[in-house]
């Protein structure tokens, strides 16, 4: 069945944003922090990877974006967490990460669903307590998009705002990993 053009279009700006967003961020942090810009890198190529093949479900795309979460994120977690000197937490979410990404094929669909959700809230919630407790406004945006990403790919419906509710996480996901960015900046020139 063929998808609408503006379907085939909102994807195609979804994952593109979400790849430029990141792919701009990797960029930046890759001076001051190796890790940050590793996950934001995952991220831009999962996008891409996807972006270039379609709208199929390539298999390879798939574990992509699955990779790109269950690694992508705590890497960018773990940044915040290791300057701040909470280097348990740093480990255990990067640990947490390589691990879920070594289960995933022994993960049915549903349970990989879970996990990445999973991964997507705790993510959000230690940056976001990181962010509050530094005063970190961006960390703050960043930890609420990526929080409002992981929710609203929950939900039932098919459609949020007209659009696509795949595309609006992606939307939602690119708005966390700029802030992410501008808030990574922000924690290296109090740093400094």
């Amino acid at each position: 069945m063929a998808l609408k053009p503006w379907v085939e279009w909102s994807m195609a700006l979804s994952h593109l944003a979400l790849g430029v967003v990141s792919l701009h961020a990797a960029l930046s942090t890759a001076q001051a922090s190796r890790g940050a810009a590793a996950g934001f890198l995952l991220q831009a190529l999962a996008a891409a990877t996807r972006l270039a093949s379609g709208q199929g479900t390539d298999e390879d795309c798939l574990t992509g974006a699955w990779v790109a979460t269950v690694i992508g994120l705590p890497l960018l977690a773990f940044d915040f967490h290791w300057v701040n000197g909470d280097r348990s937490s740093a480990n255990l979410l990067l640990g947490g990460g390589m691990v879920l990404a070594v289960a995933g094929d022994h993960l049915g669909t549903e349970g990989r669903s879970v996990a990445g959700q999973a991964v997507v809230l705790v993510v959000a919630v230690t940056i976001l307590i990181v962010a509050v407790f530094t005063t970190n406004t961006y960390g703050m945006w960043g930890g609420l998009m990526l929080g409002a990403a992981g929710l609203l790919s929950r939900l039932e419906q098919d459609r949020l705002l007209f659009l696509p509710k795949e595309d609006v996480c992606r939307w939602v996901l690119a708005a966390g990993s700029w802030a992410y960015h501008r808030a990574l900046h922000t924690q290296r020139l109090q740093w400094e």
